[in-house]
Protein backbone atom coordinates (compact mmCIF):
# COMPACT_ATOMS: atom_id res chain seq x y z
CA UNK A 1 0.00 0.00 0.00
CA UNK A 2 2.95 2.19 0.53
CA UNK A 3 4.36 2.16 -2.65
CA UNK A 4 0.86 2.92 -4.03
CA UNK A 5 0.69 5.86 -1.95
CA UNK A 6 4.58 6.91 -3.35
CA UNK A 7 3.98 6.31 -6.78
CA UNK A 8 0.88 8.04 -6.48
CA UNK A 9 3.15 10.85 -4.50
CA UNK A 10 5.44 11.29 -7.72
CA UNK A 11 2.63 11.96 -10.06
CA UNK A 12 1.63 14.42 -8.07
CA UNK A 13 5.46 16.12 -7.67
CA UNK A 14 5.30 16.15 -11.51
CA UNK A 15 2.37 17.90 -11.64
CA UNK A 16 2.26 20.32 -8.49
CA UNK A 17 6.02 22.13 -8.11
CA UNK A 18 7.72 22.55 -4.79
CA UNK A 19 6.51 26.36 -3.46
CA UNK A 20 10.49 27.09 -3.51
CA UNK A 21 10.31 27.57 -7.71
CA UNK A 22 13.45 28.12 -9.37
CA UNK A 23 13.17 31.01 -10.93
CA UNK A 24 16.66 30.39 -12.07
CA UNK A 25 14.80 27.65 -14.46
CA UNK A 26 14.68 30.75 -17.08
CA UNK A 27 17.97 32.03 -17.52
CA UNK A 28 20.89 30.21 -18.60
CA UNK A 29 23.42 29.85 -15.95
CA UNK A 30 27.48 30.56 -17.51
CA UNK A 31 29.43 27.43 -17.20
CA UNK A 32 33.11 26.59 -19.12
CA UNK A 33 33.47 23.40 -21.48
CA UNK A 34 35.73 22.03 -23.54
CA UNK A 35 35.37 22.69 -26.68
CA UNK A 36 35.49 18.93 -28.17
CA UNK A 37 32.96 18.11 -25.32
CA UNK A 38 30.09 19.80 -27.63
CA UNK A 39 30.82 18.80 -30.77
CA UNK A 40 33.31 21.11 -32.09
CA UNK A 41 36.06 20.02 -34.49
CA UNK A 42 39.10 21.43 -32.52
CA UNK A 43 41.08 18.22 -31.75
CA UNK A 44 44.22 17.22 -32.78
CA UNK A 45 42.59 15.62 -35.77
CA UNK A 46 40.27 17.90 -36.44
CA UNK A 47 37.58 15.79 -34.79
CA UNK A 48 35.23 15.77 -31.53
CA UNK A 49 34.60 14.44 -28.48
CA UNK A 50 31.01 15.21 -28.19
CA UNK A 51 29.08 14.23 -25.16
CA UNK A 52 25.63 13.81 -25.83
CA UNK A 53 24.17 14.50 -22.42
CA UNK A 54 26.06 17.50 -21.85
CA UNK A 55 25.68 18.74 -25.82
CA UNK A 56 21.85 18.51 -25.33
CA UNK A 57 20.57 17.83 -22.12
CA UNK A 58 23.17 20.34 -20.31
CA UNK A 59 22.39 23.13 -22.82
CA UNK A 60 18.86 23.49 -21.81
CA UNK A 61 20.07 25.17 -18.48
CA UNK A 62 23.76 26.21 -18.90
CA UNK A 63 24.88 29.15 -21.06
CA UNK A 64 28.55 27.09 -22.39
CA UNK A 65 31.49 29.36 -22.57
CA UNK A 66 33.37 27.07 -24.95
CA UNK A 67 37.54 27.14 -25.21
CA UNK A 68 40.21 24.84 -26.49
CA UNK A 69 43.29 25.64 -25.40
CA UNK A 70 45.65 24.43 -27.48
CA UNK A 71 43.73 26.39 -30.08
CA UNK A 72 43.50 28.98 -28.19
CA UNK A 73 47.21 28.96 -27.80
CA UNK A 74 47.94 29.29 -31.50
CA UNK A 75 47.97 25.49 -32.27
CA UNK A 76 46.70 24.69 -35.93
CA UNK A 77 44.11 21.99 -36.58
CA UNK A 78 45.24 19.29 -37.39
CA UNK A 79 48.34 19.13 -35.33
CA UNK A 80 50.97 17.02 -33.82
CA UNK A 81 49.59 14.83 -31.05
CA UNK A 82 51.19 16.05 -27.57
CA UNK A 83 51.44 15.12 -23.82
CA UNK A 84 52.79 15.41 -20.95
CA UNK A 85 56.42 14.11 -20.02
CA UNK A 86 58.25 14.24 -16.76
CA UNK A 87 61.35 16.16 -17.35
CA UNK A 88 64.31 17.88 -15.16
CA UNK A 89 62.59 21.21 -15.41
CA UNK A 90 59.06 19.55 -14.41
CA UNK A 91 56.16 18.35 -16.24
CA UNK A 92 56.28 19.83 -19.62
CA UNK A 93 54.04 19.35 -22.68
CA UNK A 94 55.72 18.05 -26.09
CA UNK A 95 55.28 16.88 -28.91
CA UNK A 96 54.15 12.71 -29.18
CA UNK A 97 56.48 12.43 -31.76
CA UNK A 98 58.51 14.95 -32.09
CA UNK A 99 59.83 15.98 -28.37
CA UNK A 100 61.42 18.91 -29.75
CA UNK A 101 58.20 20.48 -29.85
CA UNK A 102 57.16 22.20 -26.33
CA UNK A 103 54.14 24.06 -26.33
CA UNK A 104 54.39 23.88 -22.77
CA UNK A 105 54.92 28.25 -21.97
CA UNK A 106 52.22 28.71 -24.60
CA UNK A 107 49.53 27.27 -23.06
CA UNK A 108 50.59 28.56 -19.59
CA UNK A 109 50.71 31.75 -20.92
CA UNK A 110 47.46 31.30 -22.49
CA UNK A 111 45.50 30.23 -19.45
CA UNK A 112 47.03 32.57 -17.42
CA UNK A 113 45.24 35.48 -19.81
CA UNK A 114 42.09 33.52 -20.21
CA UNK A 115 41.50 32.94 -16.21
CA UNK A 116 40.95 35.79 -15.20
CA UNK A 117 38.55 36.61 -17.39
CA UNK A 118 36.46 33.40 -16.12
CA UNK A 119 35.26 34.91 -12.65
CA UNK A 120 31.82 34.91 -13.15
CA UNK A 121 31.82 31.50 -14.43
CA UNK A 122 29.76 28.57 -12.26
CA UNK A 123 31.62 25.32 -12.90
CA UNK A 124 33.58 23.67 -15.71
CA UNK A 125 33.46 20.56 -17.92
CA UNK A 126 36.37 19.89 -18.91
CA UNK A 127 37.79 16.84 -21.23
CA UNK A 128 39.09 13.73 -19.44
CA UNK A 129 42.99 12.37 -20.06
CA UNK A 130 43.61 15.65 -22.49
CA UNK A 131 47.37 16.92 -21.66
CA UNK A 132 46.01 20.30 -21.48
CA UNK A 133 41.86 19.69 -20.12
CA UNK A 134 42.32 16.63 -17.58
CA UNK A 135 41.21 16.48 -14.12
CA UNK A 136 42.85 13.53 -12.93
CA UNK A 137 44.73 10.73 -13.69
CA UNK A 138 46.20 12.12 -17.17
CA UNK A 139 49.37 10.60 -18.50
CA UNK A 140 52.88 11.63 -17.57
CA UNK A 141 55.53 9.72 -19.76
CA UNK A 142 59.20 9.12 -18.57
CA UNK A 143 61.67 11.38 -21.28
CA UNK A 144 62.51 7.70 -23.20
CA UNK A 145 58.56 7.57 -23.84
CA UNK A 146 58.78 4.25 -22.69
CA UNK A 147 56.29 4.03 -19.72
CA UNK A 148 53.58 6.25 -18.18
CA UNK A 149 52.23 7.31 -15.05
CA UNK A 150 48.73 8.01 -14.44
CA UNK A 151 49.02 11.22 -12.19
CA UNK A 152 48.98 14.05 -14.14
CA UNK A 153 46.30 16.98 -14.48
CA UNK A 154 45.67 18.94 -17.54
CA UNK A 155 47.84 22.61 -17.96
CA UNK A 156 45.02 24.47 -18.29
CA UNK A 157 42.80 23.09 -15.91
CA UNK A 158 45.41 22.62 -13.35
CA UNK A 159 46.05 26.40 -13.61
CA UNK A 160 41.60 26.70 -13.38
CA UNK A 161 41.71 24.66 -10.33
CA UNK A 162 44.57 26.57 -8.23
CA UNK A 163 42.98 30.23 -9.47
CA UNK A 164 39.58 29.23 -9.10
CA UNK A 165 39.56 26.81 -6.01
CA UNK A 166 35.75 27.00 -5.26
CA UNK A 167 34.57 26.43 -8.76
CA UNK A 168 32.36 23.32 -9.76
CA UNK A 169 34.62 21.15 -12.18
CA UNK A 170 34.38 17.59 -13.49
CA UNK A 171 34.99 16.01 -16.44
CA UNK A 172 32.55 14.87 -19.16
CA UNK A 173 33.05 11.11 -18.65
CA UNK A 174 32.48 10.90 -14.87
CA UNK A 175 28.97 12.72 -15.57
CA UNK A 176 27.70 8.71 -16.18
CA UNK A 177 28.19 8.27 -12.62
CA UNK A 178 24.71 9.43 -11.53
CA UNK A 179 25.72 10.47 -8.25
CA UNK A 180 29.02 12.80 -9.24
CA UNK A 181 26.57 13.92 -12.25
CA UNK A 182 23.32 14.90 -9.13
CA UNK A 183 26.29 16.74 -7.13
CA UNK A 184 27.94 18.41 -9.97
CA UNK A 185 24.88 20.33 -11.21
CA UNK A 186 23.45 20.79 -7.82
CA UNK A 187 26.94 22.85 -6.69
CA UNK A 188 26.65 25.03 -10.16
CA UNK A 189 23.23 25.67 -9.26
CA UNK A 190 24.24 26.52 -5.48
CA UNK A 191 27.10 28.93 -6.42
CA UNK A 192 24.87 30.90 -9.19
CA UNK A 193 22.73 31.20 -6.31
CA UNK A 194 25.46 32.76 -4.25
CA UNK A 195 26.27 34.72 -7.05
CA UNK A 196 22.69 36.17 -7.65
CA UNK A 197 21.77 37.07 -4.21
CA UNK A 198 25.02 37.87 -1.93
CA UNK A 199 26.39 40.87 -4.11
CA UNK A 200 28.40 44.16 -3.42
CA UNK A 201 27.58 46.44 -1.60
CA UNK A 202 27.68 43.02 0.71
CA UNK A 203 25.39 42.95 3.91
CA UNK A 204 24.47 40.86 6.89
CA UNK A 205 21.07 40.45 5.43
CA UNK A 206 22.58 38.62 2.70
CA UNK A 207 24.74 35.81 4.08
CA UNK A 208 22.12 35.02 6.68
CA UNK A 209 19.41 34.92 4.26
CA UNK A 210 21.06 32.30 1.86
CA UNK A 211 22.71 30.26 4.56
CA UNK A 212 19.98 29.77 6.40
CA UNK A 213 18.42 28.22 2.37
CA UNK A 214 21.44 26.28 2.42
CA UNK A 215 21.25 24.77 6.12
CA UNK A 216 19.52 21.19 5.28
CA UNK A 217 21.90 20.49 1.79
CA UNK A 218 25.39 20.83 4.18
CA UNK A 219 24.00 19.06 6.77
CA UNK A 220 23.56 16.19 4.06
CA UNK A 221 26.29 16.84 2.14
CA UNK A 222 28.95 18.02 5.22
CA UNK A 223 28.21 17.99 8.72
CA UNK A 224 31.60 19.43 9.36
CA UNK A 225 31.23 22.37 7.12
CA UNK A 226 27.50 22.81 8.13
CA UNK A 227 29.01 23.37 11.67
CA UNK A 228 32.05 25.64 10.44
CA UNK A 229 29.79 28.45 8.29
CA UNK A 230 27.40 28.34 11.21
CA UNK A 231 30.17 29.37 13.22
CA UNK A 232 31.66 31.54 10.90
CA UNK A 233 28.80 33.58 10.88
CA UNK A 234 28.02 33.18 14.10
CA UNK A 235 29.78 37.09 14.83
CA UNK A 236 29.33 38.16 11.48
CA UNK A 237 28.64 41.61 12.50
CA UNK A 238 32.07 42.21 13.64
CA UNK A 239 33.56 40.95 10.03
CA UNK A 240 34.77 42.91 7.04
CA UNK A 241 32.07 41.47 4.39
CA UNK A 242 34.49 41.76 1.51
CA UNK A 243 36.41 39.15 3.09
CA UNK A 244 33.43 37.00 4.34
CA UNK A 245 32.44 36.82 1.02
CA UNK A 246 35.66 35.37 -0.14
CA UNK A 247 35.84 32.84 2.73
CA UNK A 248 32.32 31.42 2.79
CA UNK A 249 32.42 30.79 -0.92
CA UNK A 250 35.61 29.08 -0.57
CA UNK A 251 34.21 26.74 2.69
CA UNK A 252 30.48 26.39 1.47
CA UNK A 253 31.68 25.00 -1.69
CA UNK A 254 34.34 23.32 0.24
CA UNK A 255 31.47 21.45 2.25
CA UNK A 256 29.48 20.54 -1.09
CA UNK A 257 31.64 18.86 -3.07
CA UNK A 258 31.38 16.10 -0.85
CA UNK A 259 28.68 13.14 -2.33
CA UNK A 260 26.18 13.05 0.26
CA UNK A 261 26.20 9.60 1.97
CA UNK A 262 22.93 7.68 2.12
CA UNK A 263 23.48 8.17 6.13
CA UNK A 264 23.71 11.83 6.09
CA UNK A 265 20.77 11.87 3.57
CA UNK A 266 18.63 9.29 5.89
CA UNK A 267 20.12 11.96 8.92
CA UNK A 268 18.65 15.10 7.31
CA UNK A 269 15.12 13.43 6.42
CA UNK A 270 14.72 12.32 10.05
CA UNK A 271 15.54 16.36 11.16
CA UNK A 272 13.26 17.13 8.71
CA UNK A 273 10.95 14.62 10.65
CA UNK A 274 11.02 16.42 13.08
CA UNK A 275 9.04 19.75 11.90
CA UNK A 276 6.03 17.77 11.03
CA UNK A 277 6.08 16.08 14.26
CA UNK A 278 3.27 18.01 16.20
CA UNK A 279 1.16 18.38 12.68
CA UNK A 280 0.70 14.88 11.28
CA UNK A 281 -1.49 12.12 12.36
CA UNK A 282 -0.60 8.77 13.45
CA UNK A 283 -0.55 7.05 10.08
CA UNK A 284 1.21 10.07 8.63
CA UNK A 285 3.99 9.87 11.35
CA UNK A 286 4.19 5.80 10.41
CA UNK A 287 4.48 6.36 6.68
CA UNK A 288 6.74 8.93 6.85
CA UNK A 289 9.25 6.71 9.12
CA UNK A 290 8.96 4.00 7.14
CA UNK A 291 9.61 5.63 3.84
CA UNK A 292 12.74 7.08 5.47
CA UNK A 293 13.54 3.54 6.59
CA UNK A 294 12.84 2.23 3.23
CA UNK A 295 15.65 4.79 2.05
CA UNK A 296 17.75 3.90 4.40
CA UNK A 297 17.90 0.38 3.46
CA UNK A 298 18.57 1.32 -0.09
CA UNK A 299 14.79 0.25 -0.84
CA UNK A 300 13.62 3.34 -2.65
CA UNK A 301 15.32 6.34 -4.40
CA UNK A 302 15.76 9.45 -2.34
CA UNK A 303 13.04 11.18 -4.88
CA UNK A 304 10.51 8.64 -2.69
CA UNK A 305 10.43 10.25 0.78
CA UNK A 306 11.42 13.71 -0.76
CA UNK A 307 8.19 13.50 -2.94
CA UNK A 308 6.24 12.34 0.52
CA UNK A 309 7.40 15.84 2.10
CA UNK A 310 6.07 17.84 -0.44
CA UNK A 311 2.61 16.20 -0.25
CA UNK A 312 3.16 17.12 3.59
CA UNK A 313 4.14 20.47 2.82
CA UNK A 314 1.08 20.90 0.73
CA UNK A 315 -1.21 19.91 3.67
CA UNK A 316 1.32 21.60 6.57
CA UNK A 317 3.19 24.50 5.27
CA UNK A 318 6.28 25.64 6.87
CA UNK A 319 7.87 28.69 5.66
CA UNK A 320 11.36 27.55 6.65
CA UNK A 321 11.41 24.11 4.73
CA UNK A 322 9.78 25.25 1.46
CA UNK A 323 12.93 27.82 1.08
CA UNK A 324 14.66 25.11 1.89
CA UNK A 325 17.81 23.98 -1.32
CA UNK A 326 17.95 20.92 -0.67
CA UNK A 327 14.48 19.82 -1.51
CA UNK A 328 14.86 21.27 -4.97
CA UNK A 329 18.24 22.08 -5.56
CA UNK A 330 18.05 22.39 -9.50
CA UNK A 331 15.29 21.75 -11.99
CA UNK A 332 12.89 18.66 -11.48
CA UNK A 333 12.87 17.86 -15.53
CA UNK A 334 16.37 16.97 -15.12
CA UNK A 335 15.35 13.86 -12.80
CA UNK A 336 18.91 13.61 -11.10
CA UNK A 337 17.16 12.51 -7.63
CA UNK A 338 15.21 9.71 -8.76
CA UNK A 339 18.04 7.00 -8.97
CA UNK A 340 19.80 7.83 -5.95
Amino acid sequence: MLVLIVHIFIFVQLAIPFKRKWCLELMKIPVGVSACVIGQKVRFDGGHKRASFIEKKLSEIFEFRATCPEVGSGMSIPRPIIRQVQTSEGIRILGSKDSSLDVTDKLQSYADNLIPSMTQLCGYLVCAKSPTCGMERVKVYNPEGTGCTKSGTGVFTGKLMNEMPWLPIEEDGRLCDTLICENFISRVYALYDFYQNVKAPFTAKQFIAFHSRYKLMLMASSPHAYSELGQLLADIKKQNLDKLFIEYRQLFMDGLKTISSRKLHTNTLMHIQGYFKKKLNSDERQAFAELIHDYRKGEVPLMSPLTLIQHYLQKYPDEYLEQQAYLNPHPQHLKLRYSI
